[in-house]
C-alpha cells in the first residue's frame, strides 16, 4: 500500500492546475460519493487529479489509484478502502473502475460500511448505475465529461477565458456576443482546426499524430471498454467494426435495419444493440424523432459520428463539410439534452428547429416555423435567425 501512496503523491503533484474542464465547477465536490463518466482520452484523470491537488490534504488522508493497477491482482479495493480508512483515510479517489471486475458492488459496500469515507471514481461513458451489480444509481450523483467545445478549444489554445453562452441567450443576443468575441479573436481561423483535431485534449501533445491516436482510442474502447460491460464475443467485436465502417463512409447515415443486418449478418436486435453500444461509447450519435423516449429497440432516423474528429481519423478519403458542421452542431448542443430528428429543418430541440449549412443556406425550408434558425458556417456575425456556427461551440 506503501507504493500506491508513493505514486499518488507524484500524480497529484505533477499534475498542472493552469487550464481546467468545465465541469470542474459543475460537480457538488460535497457528495459523498461522486462518479465521472467520459470517453476515452476526455480528461476524467485529470479532473480528479487537478480537484485532489486544489482541494484536498496531501498527505494520507487522500489516495489516488487507477483500478488497473496490479496491486488489484491480489488485493481487493474493499480491503484497501478499509485498511485506507483505518489509517485515517478520507478521500479515496479511484480512476477506471470499469477495468475491475467487481467494482458496483464492492463501491457500494465502501459506501455503506465506511461512512467517514468519501469516494470520487471514474469510469467509461458505457457505465449505466442503474444495470450495474451493485446499482449505485441512488448512492452517486453521477456526471459525465465530454470532450472540448470549441470553446475550450481556443481558451487552451489561445490561453483566452471565454465563458459559456446558454442557448436561450445565444439566440437572443447573438449578434452584440459575436462582436464582443470577435473583438479580440477570429474564431473562423481556429474552427476547421476544431473540426480535424480539437475535440480531446490530447491534441496538445501532437497533432498531426491526432487521427491516428483517435483511432487507436476507438479501438481500444471498442476491444477492452465494451467487454468490460457486456458479454460479447471475438466475433462480435469484429462485427461492431464493420458496422462502424459502414457507418463512417457514408454519415449522416440512415439506416436501413433489414439490408444493414444482413449485410454485416446479424438479427435486427443484435444490429440495434450494436448501435446502442457504439452510442454508449460516444463513437456515433444516433438522432430520434421526438417521440417521448427512445425504446430499446427503436432505430435512429439517422446516424452521425460522434463528433466531426471521428470523420478525419475513420473516413479520411470521404469528409464532407456539410457532414462535419451537422455532426458539430449536434456534438455541442446534445450536452444540454436530447437532441430530435426534425421532419422541416435538420435538429429539434425543445422549442427550437435549426437548419444547419454554409454561409448562404437561407431559411427557406424553416421559414414557417416558430423559433426557427438557421445556423450558418462561415460567417463572424450573424442577424436575426441566422446564427454563426462556430458560437455553438460556445454552450459549455
Amino acid at each position: 500500500m506503501d507504493n500506491l501512496f508513493q505514486k499518488s503523491y507524484l500524480k497529484i503533484n505533477n499534475t498542472s492546475l493552469v487550464y481546467k474542464r468545465y465541469l470542474m465547477d459543475l460537480i457538488d465536490w460535497e457528495s459523498r460519493l461522486i462518479g465521472i463518466k467520459g470517453a476515452r482520452g476526455a480528461g476524467k484523470t485529470t479532473l480528479i487529479l487537478q480537484y485532489a491537488k486544489q482541494s484536498l490534504p496531501l498527505n494520507h488522508q487522500t489516495l489516488y489509484t487507477s483500478l488497473d493497477s496490479l496491486y488489484f491482482t491480489e488485493n481487493t479495493l474493499i480491503g484497501l478502502a478499509e485498511k485506507f480508512a483505518s489509517q485515517g483515510g478520507k478521500y479515496l479517489l479511484l480512476d477506471e473502475v470499469h477495468r475491475y471486475a467487481n467494482w458496483s458492488q464492492e463501491i457500494k459496500n465502501i459506501y455503506d460500511d465506511l461512512p467517514d469515507l468519501q469516494i470520487i471514481f471514474t469510469g467509461s461513458s458505457i457505465m449505466h448505475l442503474n444495470t450495474a451489480k451493485g446499482d449505485l444509481s441512488r448512492r452517486a450523483v453521477m456526471y459525465e465529461l465530454h470532450g472540448l467545445s470549441f470553446r475550450e478549444f481556443l481558451n487552451l489554445r489561445n490561453k483566452t477565458k471565454f465563458e459559456s453562452i446558454s442557448l436561450d441567450k445565444l439566440t437572443k443576443d447573438h449578434t452584440a456576443i459575436a462582436l464582443n468575441i470577435t473583438s479580440t479573436i477570429k474564431p473562423l481561423a481556429y474552427f476547421k482546426q476544431y473540426l480535424e483535431f480539437g475535440y480531446y485534449p490530447y491534441f496538445l501533445e501532437n497533432e498531426k499524430l491526432y487521427p491516428q491516436k483517435l483511432a487507436e482510442t476507438i479501438s481500444l474502447a471498442i476491444q477492452i471498454d465494451l467487454p468490460s460491460f457486456h458479454e460479447i464475443t471475438y466475433s462480435s467485436i469484429e462485427k461492431i467494426r464493420l458496422l462502424l465502417h459502414i457507418i463512417s463512409e457514408s454519415v449522416p447515415f440512415k439506416p436501413n435495419i433489414t439490408k444493414l443486418s444482413e449485410r454485416i449478418g446479424i438479427s435486427r436486435n443484435s444490429l440495434i444493440l450494436f448501435i446502442r453500444y457504439l452510442e454508449d461509447m460516444r463513437i456515433i450519435k444516433g438522432l430520434y424523432p421526438a417521440t417521448g423516449g427512445i425504446g430499446i429497440l427503436q432505430k435512429p432516423e439517422k446516424i452521425y459520428l460522434h463528433h466531426p474528429n471521428l470523420q478525419y481519423a475513420l473516413a479520411n478519403a470521404n469528409i464532407n463539410i456539410g457532414n462535419a458542421r451537422e455532426s458539430m452542431f449536434l456534438n455541442q448542443l446534445s450536452t444540454l439534452g436530447e437532441v430530435n430528428y426534425a421532419e422541416d429543418g435538420d435538429f429539434i430541440f425543445k422549442d427550437y428547429t435549426f437548419e444547419i449549412g454554409g454561409k448562404n443556406k437561407t431559411n427557406k425550408q424553416i421559414k414557417n416555423l416558430k423559433s426557427a434558425f438557421v445556423v450558418a458556417d462561415e460567417i463572424e456575425i450573424g442577424h436575426l435567425h441566422k446564427i454563426p456556427l462556430w458560437m455553438f461551440g460556445f454552450l459549455y
